[in-house]
């Protein structure tokens, strides 16, 4: 698979490799199954893909990779029919579309096995897999059986969905795809809940459909995957391509560097200030002890008075789900957490906030505001006894407004606007000032300027700045590695549910951060 941008440095990364495949003892000439060119979508303000230009041949598999909001997910929407592109097209064995639908890219041959399992949960394994596939039901289910032999797998075709583990529900829509011989296979993180001996199974099923001629598009987050499985290699980055090529041609080292944003080094934008002066002989006000949940296990940390801990790492690490778990959202699975001398295991939101542990969350739409509602209900919302047990206290709600809007620069006319007239920064600073007005002792920030502009951005890191000068404990979650070099004092990265590297000083910087969060460990291994 080859991919270029415009310009001529891509152009030179780019030519198209005309190749012959062997094919049950005869070479067959290459076919390109896919190309998409100059394909560009925006959604709004946000150009997510900028004059994308990729194509697949017979027995290709090509690794996309690419950081959070890269546009890889876009990407491939678009070449599944869902989203619909402002620009270009895509070329399907020689016919040329200005855009898909899904049933055109179905019957094309193309299938895309998500990420994320989309099982119906009422019905058992062997109708999820056969639904919507023509042909007599037994001799499918027939052949079902035998692929799953050949792969070795457990799967009982009788369990309902809604029984399955989450590693079952990935097999199953892997399964999905394969049953209908694809031409066009997409894996998006294929192996991210599967073992070891999962892995090994399908890795040999890809080489056969290698053979086999069968197109392999393969998201993954895993660079030794990569190395292992695929013919060729296309890195995005801002919807773009920045790197591209042979699998051969290419080291972790330059992969890192194309993940970089553009000037940036290997050795570049690292933390300006050597280890900062924590005191660290104190108790810690957060202690995570072999920490598991869903999502992540055996998580070990502790953040001090007055520290900024930076958490690193690609969507679907963990990172949130820790959050969410240490914040009483979500079942323990083991391990425990000490906020001070409490232990706050186990324990509801409500009795952790109280305790003196509040969260700012991803997704501020969704459960960080009270869209309806206006902004003194929105400020003191995690901090009501502070206004009255039974009955609100206005005045003192004024006064707590009067005092985040001057102490955040939060730009409304009074205490009664509706929080949604307010910008997307206003609005994140608002969800700060609710947490603060609970007085934590700890703070967990999950990506706190995502969506927001430049501005906004400035303020809010001298919101968090100023409330580590005050002493506030802070674990900041960001998937964007030049705010962990700004802001921490001490970095980690999450690898697939698990902590695998910390940085201090000059060695938080993107290269190390980029490396650690795609499993590249170069620093120091978290204990």
């Amino acid at each position: 698979m080859t991919a270029h941008t415009k310009t001529d440095t891509m152009n030179s990364q780019t030519k198209v490799q005309v190749r012959n495949i062997c094919k049950g003892g005869s070479f067959v000439e290459n076919v390109k199954l896919l190309e998409c060119k100059n394909i560009c979508k925006s959604f709004g303000d946000n150009h997510v893909l900028k004059g994308v230009n990729i194509s697949l041949s017979k027995g290709e598999v090509s690794a996309i990779i690419g950081g959070n909001g890269a546009g890889k997910s876009t990407l491939m929407k678009i070449i599944m029919g869902i989203y619909k592109s402002d620009q270009g097209e895509i070329i399907l064995e020689n016919v040329s579309h200005k855009s898909l639908t899904p049933a055109v890219a179905l019957s094309s041959g193309i299938y895309l096995v998500p990420q994320e399992p989309m099982l119906f949960k009422n019905m058992t394994v062997l109708e999820n897999i056969l639904i919507g596939l023509p042909g007599d039901a037994n001799e499918q289910k027939n052949k079902l059986q035998t692929l799953i032999a050949k792969l070795k797998w457990s799967i009982n075709l009788d369990r309902r969905a809604d029984t399955l583990t989450i590693a079952e529900q990935q097999l199953v829509e892997i399964l999905k795809g394969l049953i209908r011989n694809p031409k066009v296979l997409i894996l998006d993180e294929p192996t991210s809940s599967l073992t070891f001996n999962e892995t090994e199974t399908l890795f040999e099923l890809i080489e056969q459909l290698k053979r086999d001629g069968v197109g392999i598009l393969y998201i993954t987050h895993r660079l030794t995957e990569v190395f292992q499985i695929a013919t060729d290699i296309i890195i995005m980055r801002d919807g773009i391509i920045s790197l591209s090529g042979k699998t051969q041609d290419f080291t972790n080292d330059m992969l890192i560097q194309a993940l970089l944003p553009d000037g940036a080094n290997v050795g570049d934008l690292k933390n300006s200030k050597s280890e900062r002066d924590i005191d660290r002989t104190l108790p810690p006000i957060l202690n995570v002890e072999n920490f598991s949940g869903n999502g992540f296990k055996d998580v070990s940390f502790k953040v001090y008075p007055g520290e900024i801990l930076g958490l690193a790492g690609v969507v679907g690490a963990g990172r949130t789900e820790l959050a969410e778990t240490i914040f009483g959202k979500d079942e323990v699975l083991g391990g425990k957490v000490i906020l001070g001398n409490i232990d706050i295991t186990g324990k509801s939101t409500s009795e952790v906030i109280n305790l003196g542990l509040n969260y700012v969350p991803e997704d501020r739409f969704k459960h960080g505001i009270f869209k309806i509602s206006d902004l003194g209900m929105n400020i003191t919302g995690a901090s009501l006894q502070s206004v009255g047990k039974y009955f609100i206290d206005r005045k003192r709600e004024k006064e707590m407004y009067e005092y985040f809007k001057r102490s955040f620069k939060i730009k409304s006319m009074d205490v009664s606007d509706e929080i949604g007239s307010l910008s997307g920064g206003n609005q994140q600073k608002v969800v700060i000032a609710k947490a603060i007005a609970s007085m934590p002792k700890l703070l967990i920030l999950d990506e706190p300027t995502r969506g927001i502009d430049a501005g906004a951005r400035g303020d809010v890191y001298r919101i968090i700045q100023e409330l580590k000068e005050r002493g506030l404990a802070i674990l900041m979650i960001s998937s964007d590695m030049e705010e962990i070099v700004q802001l921490s004092d001490r970095a980690v990265t999450m690898y697939h549910g698990r902590l695998n590297a910390e940085f201090v000083g000059e060695d938080i910087n993107q290269a190390n951060l980029m490396s650690a969060s795609f499993g590249v460990v170069k620093g120091e291994k978290v204990s």
